[in-house]
């Protein structure tokens, strides 16, 4: 019986269990990115919104904008935490498509007003989920969010310097060098006539960036709208060391793609980049299109570029390496 072919047989099998196990128990764990644009398979002029999944199954959304549908966008699945940098309306969101794809990938049909109140509150509401600002955004989220029926706990102000947490996921601030004027359409009564006849904004604090810390250990630095700063050397880089960043690059109102570059290559030098906020439409049929702002970008970095087309999931270990959807 020693040397039956079938406990030949049963012992190979045996063993090459062991092994899937042993490989399957050994294989890192993944954060799940999840694009959120204006239209399926592409990279849009106005996408901004990303959804984050922790391998413990905390979801985070960042930036809502214009892209994502409400509350009720059958996209977003259960929301824990939605992030915000900043109260422009293409972040805050003060309108978003009638249905999906509505419009050209260059120029969304945006129709649909949710103004005064916005898109990031109504996915607040539905969801139940907490929001997380930074600045002086905290108390007047609060007061609006539990207005609307929700509860004033909901909102999380989140300071330079500081970090919360939620599930398994760390939440820092880091600075932004940007503007946040909270257009008077967000706003009611005569407090709204009287800015919006001074062509005046409502100010709420300083924009700001992220930084995640996920349980697996990936570190992602999030830009929002900000040009060059120090800070993305001495606080990004040297204290939070990110392995991947989501970097704006649309220029004008941010970094341009040769800024942003440089931000890449010599301050925070993270092992991989998603090219956001481009303020163009990107791809055609999936493929980034010559010429554009995320094309110079790419050509000019030095790391991976990712782009974050709209449903397409994306997979990245601890070291920001992407092992799935890119």
């Amino acid at each position: 019986m020693k040397n039956s072919p079938v406990l030949h047989r049963l012992l190979f099998a045996a063993c090459c269990t062991l092994g899937l196990s042993s490989a399957l128990a050994a294989s890192p764990a993944t954060v799940t990115i999840t694009p959120l644009g204006s239209h399926d398979g592409e990279v849009c002029a106005a996408d901004r919104a990303l959804i984050f999944e922790d391998p413990d199954g905390t979801r985070i959304l960042y930036d809502a904008g214009r892209t994502v549908r409400g509350g009720n966008d059958p996209r977003l699945g259960k929301i824990d935490a939605v992030l915000l940098s900043h109260v422009h309306g293409d972040h805050l969101g003060d309108r978003h498509q009638p249905s999906a794809n509505a419009g050209t990938c260059a120029a969304p049909d945006f129709s649909v007003k949710s103004t005064p109140s916005s898109v990031t509150e109504e996915i607040v509401l539905a969801q139940k989920a907490k929001l997380f600002v930074g600045g002086e955004m905290g108390s007047f989220f609060s007061r609006r969010i539990k207005a609307a029926g929700g509860t004033a706990d909901q909102v999380q102000l989140v300071r330079f310097g500081g970090q919360s947490k939620i599930g398994g996921v760390s939440i820092a601030s880091v600075p932004a060098a940007h503007s946040n004027g909270l257009d008077p359409d967000f706003l009611e009564s005569a407090h709204a006539e009287a800015l919006a006849a001074n062509a005046l904004t409502a100010y709420v604090g300083p924009a700001g960036g992220y930084v995640l810390t996920f349980s697996n250990g990936l570190v992602v630095y999030l830009s929002g709208d900000t040009g060059i700063i120090a800070d993305q050397e001495l606080v990004v880089r040297r204290f939070y060391k990110p392995t991947l960043a989501v970097l704006n690059i649309g220029g004008t109102f941010s970094t341009g793609p040769v800024e942003a570059a440089y931000v890449i290559n010599d301050l925070v030098k993270p092992n991989a980049v998603i090219a956001s906020h481009a303020n163009q439409a990107t791809t055609k049929d999936g493929k980034l299109l010559p010429g554009t702002r995320t094309a110079v970008f790419k050509s000019a970095v030095k790391v991976p570029t990712y782009l974050p087309v709209s449903g397409k999931p994306m997979s990245f270990t601890a070291n920001g390496k992407c092992v799935a959807g890119c």
